[in-house]
């Protein structure tokens, strides 16, 4: 076996590789950046070689650099993780010349596979049902506009070497065809060097569904189940589960043979996934292929059992596959939530900045269900502009789906983190939504169902009455600590009131609170009663509390009077005051907030690419103002009503930050 190994990435999906070696008794070579100088990673492997500045096409993805920390350490592998080198032949060739092993697959399989202009000429020749496009290169924006008319809108405009999201855009009209071409070309350059760009018909009510295929280089392959990873914005996967909802098992055994097929006609080996579109009839239709570990794998080894990452490296070592199909058996239900460094109340924008409080639930492992945390970050951390915005994935399992469901959402609603925007309540909304608790999704789901954007969630009347419930028995706990403190009391009990009046989301609940040693009964005015049972004392940024049998854990902050309170993607002002307090608190004015709608703000720190109109200008609504870059996307701000330029304060070149006013109106 390999006695070193170098993993030319970053982030979680380095610290998960050098998990596995560790198991597997292989030294380990982390590569950084300038921004990466106290990453993870760094800490976690053997060794750690700086390769560079920040941007990653002047580190992560110079292939000399990398091959120079290979020749450093005296590496006798690499795993390229996923991104930057991990789809780059040329790397994998300048690996081969240096008699260093690519864990992953041969050249050739990249070139063929990799590249999806190819794959899809290969999938066609091999009889493989495929999305019907324009697989040649396309010259400039005019004849993008005419391809695009030719296929039929609405179209997908994709990187030919693209992933991850990254250089993709749907396409509904010429305007927005001519404008998602040459956003997908920059973006594309700038993550992958390669500015190729294709277009294939965008299918509407789609579901996307995977396979992952293992294969050695003795001539075996397996397929190691599905993932549906329908639940995207912006064609970025957010929730990902394993096995899919959808599926029945004839069509499962399928799709798992067409895509070993296609895996064996391109002579490939180490773990690869092969996509497909599923449409409601569940007829499939290849996409692509990715040619390296996917980002959502650890969803398949929860059900399966198998670590992909110790299997790559032993099939990169000549080993043959210790598995055969019949071997491989799926087992309950796996759930993965992607924690972005995104502002889901502002239309999920990048936030960058650093992590003040980083914490997540404990991994566990147990009969019943199991929590996973994949992670590249740290409490102090900083969460760089230059790269991919996802903090964490958060894996669930349990035998079923509806358990693993469960399961995933007590985990999030106990993950803290502080310091940057992200989308862990978007997140708990998702996992509460009829449609995702009913496996009826497409890849449509967040576009239908959140069309104007997230604004948090409304907790219905029950969960409202269980949160008053605990906040009220919460405070008591809370008077009574303050009264000890300031020497009022020697029977507490007898000290602190019993009536209280909780106020939260515009709701009022007079309650009435009995506590014993074990916990507090709390009755509402309407003769409901429940019991509060919690270890939580104040100070406490976490309660874990029992509300009639039923488990409730609150993200807590003290403010004035009462809590801020957060839990099931919802976040409110909880105030517990006295029946008087409660009288005069209502005759107390409202703070208007201020009037910023002549003002463009800038949604996100980032770097203004182009400014699009001039002092003086009169703009239509929709209109497109300004282009903003972060975390190598390319964001479009647009006029949300017509108007006129009076002042513009930023320019082509300048880097924002968040609300920094970039144009006025009159």
């Amino acid at each position: 076996m390999f006695k070193k190994i170098l993993i030319a990435n970053r982030g979680e999906i380095a610290c998960r590789v050098i998990k596995t070696a560790r198991k597997m008794g292989i030294a380990t070579v982390a590569i950084y950046s300038d921004a990466d100088r106290n990453a993870l990673h760094v800490k976690m492997a053997d060794e750690a070689v700086h390769i560079g500045p920040a941007p990653a096409n002047q580190s992560y993805i110079v292939i000399d650099k990398v091959m120079e920390a290979i020749k450093q350490t005296g590496a006798e592998a690499v795993h390229p993780g996923y991104g930057f080198l991990s789809e780059n032949a040329k790397f994998a060739e300048a690996l081969a010349a240096a008699n260093v092993a690519f864990i992953g697959p041969p050249k050739g399989a990249i070139e063929k596979m990799g590249d999806k202009i190819t794959s899809k000429k290969i999938a066609q020749d091999a009889g493989v049902s495929t999305v019907p496009g324009y697989m040649g290169l396309i010259a400039d924006a005019n004849e993008a506009v005419k391809i695009s008319n030719q296929i039929g809108y609405p179209v997908m405009i994709k990187a030919s070497a693209g992933g991850g999201g990254k250089g993709m855009r749907i396409a509904w009209s010429d305007e927005e065809a001519r404008e998602g071409f040459q956003s997908s070309k920059n973006e594309a350059a700038s993550s992958f060097g390669d500015d190729r760009i294709f277009i294939e018909k965008f299918v509407t009510q789609p579901r996307h569904i995977e396979i992952q295929v293992l294969a050695d280089s003795h001539g075996n392959c397996i397929y190691l189940g599905e993932r549906e990873c329908s639940i995207q914005r912006r064609n970025q996967k957010v929730i990902e589960e394993a096995p899919s909802p959808f599926l029945d098992e004839a069509t499962r055994v399928a799709m798992g043979e067409q895509a070993c097929a296609l895996a064996s006609a391109v002579g490939y080996t180490s773990a690869g996934t092969v996509e497909f579109i599923v449409d409601g009839g569940r007829n499939f239709y290849f996409l692509e292929m990715n040619t390296r570990l996917q980002v959502e794998h650890p969803v398949t080894e929860l059900i399966t059992g198998v670590d992909l990452v110790e299997q790559m490296i032993r099939v990169a070592y000549g080993e043959k596959l210790a598995l055969a199909q019949k071997d491989v058996k799926l087992n309950g239900w796996a759930m993965e939530s992607r924690l972005y460094a995104e502002d889901p109340y502002r239309n999920f924008l990048p936030s960058i900045g650093r992590l003040t409080r980083y914490r997540p639930p404990a991994e566990e492992t147990r009969d019943t269900y199991v929590v996973r945390n994949d992670t590249g970050v740290f409490e102090g951390g900083e969460i760089s502009m230059y790269y991919d915005p996802m903090i964490a994935k958060l894996c669930t399992w349990a035998p079923s789906r509806g358990e693993a469901i469960e399961a995933m959402r007590v985990a999030l609603d106990s993950f803290e983190l502080e310091g940057i925007g992200h989308n862990l309540p978007f997140l708990s909304a998702v996992m509460d939504h009829p449609k995702f608790v009913s496996g009826e999704i497409t890849t449509a789901f967040i576009a239908e169902e959140y069309p104007e954007g997230f604004d948090g969630v409304e907790l219905d009347e029950a969960a409202l009455t269980r949160v008053a419930s605990a906040a009220a028995a919460m405070h008591r706990v809370a008077e009574i600590r303050r009264a000890r403190i300031s020497g009022r009391m020697d029977n507490h009990e007898r000290k602190v009131g019993a009536d209280w009046v909780v106020t939260a989301q515009g709701t009022r609940h007079a309650v009435s609170i009995d506590a014993d040693r074990t916990g507090a009964t709390v009755t509402h005015d309407d003769g409901t009663s429940h019991r509060v049972t919690s270890d939580w004392t104040p100070g406490d940024t976490l309660a874990r509390l029992d509300i009639d049998g039923t488990p409730l854990v609150l993200k807590v902050d003290k403010i004035s009077g009462g809590f801020r309170l957060r839990t099931r993607g919802a976040e409110m002002k909880v105030h517990v005051r006295t029946p008087r307090q409660a009288e005069l608190a209502v005759l107390m004015p409202e703070k208007l907030p201020p009037d910023t709608s002549k003002l463009l703000l800038c949604p996100m720190p980032g770097l203004i690419v182009k400014v699009d109109v001039a002092t003086g200008d009169e703009v239509q609504e929709g209109q497109a103002l300004c282009t903003v870059e972060a975390m190598k996307m390319e964001n479009i701000l647009r006029a949300e009503r017509k108007g006129t330029v009076s002042k513009i304060n930023a320019a082509a070149g300048d880097n924002l930050a968040v609300d920094d006013v970039i144009m006025e109106f009159e």
